[in-house]
């Protein structure tokens, strides 16, 4: 196929016969003739070199091909539309819901201030919170109908950042930091560590937990302790910050989770948090997007919401038990910083 020579009002007969799966109804939504909807997708059909779509009862069903073009066409199409003929977003009278995607513990700091915002602001938008399995979203924020991801992505934002310093390089994903914070070691009140210093032979010692978002049983905090030439026994792994908390509160394992954290596990009263005897990197929380959204009507609320959700005292709701035990706010030093 030779796309200079395509005529791409082909596609969007294509895309409404797809929608519908019958050529009555996408001649009928297109204002145009069964015969013209059927002229038209012959020669999309010449041009790919292929059925795309073949009769069955009373309508039609794609061709493989067919179905992996499709999401594409799509994409492009509604992109085209947003771009050249933009809607106007009114909070109070929209009708949109917004796909994201964030770890347990991230959503429960940020989702209950988010829907005070949509329950006043905008009551008719709906929000779908997915499961974050990755630390690197780009290629989910791709594939899938995802408006955000937030979480800590320290690879993927070193890598956008990068590309943001070439100016030849048109970058495809924005990001902004929402707040950042610390690792610290946590463990049951009890604990026979809890009550003294935590050296580093006590903690490589000790068993221990680890979240893994994909199960691999080795994290960044594994890659430090190689470092140093030391290691430790990771007896379990899970991929649940809430789950974690809930696990060291009842058992003698330790595990390492961000200190803004502690209060979404629902363990504060029940574990202890020493510092841990190794340097890690500061946890910074982004959220990501791929800038093919932004036009997307509400995009921009919607980012400038989690913003306002994450400046909210939301997850300092939980006292600490003392300084030198729990202590579940954020680093105040450290604020948003500009969308990039």
């Amino acid at each position: 196929m030779n796309f200079r020579t395509l005529d791409l009002n082909l596609l969007r007969v294509f895309d409404e016969v797809m929608a519908e799966r019958n050529l009555t109804r996408a001649a009928r939504n297109l204002a145009m003739t069964q015969p013209a909807v059927s002229n038209a997708l012959r020669r999309l059909r010449d041009a790919l070199d292929d059925e795309l779509v073949v009769r069955s009862g009373y309508g039609v069903q794609p061709t493989p091909t067919a179905i992996a073009l499709w999401p594409s066409v799509r994409q492009a199409l509604q992109q085209l539309r947003e771009t050249f003929s933009p809607a106007e977003f009114v909070p109070s009278e929209a009708r949109a819901t917004f796909t994201l995607a964030m770890a347990d513990a991230t959503a429960s700091l940020l989702i209950p201030p988010l829907i005070a915002f949509v329950e006043h602001e905008a009551p008719g938008v709906s929000l779908r919170v997915l499961p974050l399995t990755t630390r690197d979203p780009r290629q989910l924020l791709v594939d899938g109908d995802l408006d955000l991801a937030v979480g800590h992505f320290p690879a993927a934002i070193a890598a956008i950042g990068m590309e943001e310093m070439r100016p030849d390089m048109a970058v495809a994903y924005g990001h902004q930091r929402l707040y950042s914070s610390h690792y610290a070691c946590v463990m049951r009140l009890g604990h026979p560590l809890a009550n003294a210093e935590l050296t580093l032979d006590a903690y490589c010692d000790a068993h221990h937990l680890l979240v893994s978002f994909s199960g691999r049983p080795f994290g960044h905090v594994d890659e430090t302790l190689a470092a140093l030439g030391r290691s430790r026994r990771i007896v379990v792994t899970v991929n649940q910050f809430f789950t974690a908390g809930i696990i060291v509160a009842n058992s003698d394992l330790l595990t390492v989770l961000p200190r803004h954290f502690l209060s979404s596990t629902g363990t504060t009263d029940k574990v202890a948090v020493r510092a841990l005897p190794f340097e890690l990197p500061r946890v910074d929380v982004h959220a990501m997007w791929h800038r093919r959204r932004e036009n997307r009507p509400g995009h921009a609320w919607l980012r400038e919401s989690i913003v306002r959700a994450a400046a909210t005292p939301l997850r300092e709701r939980v006292a600490p038990r003392s300084a030198s035990t729990v202590h579940a706010a954020l680093d105040p030093s450290i604020a948003a910083s500009e969308w990039k």
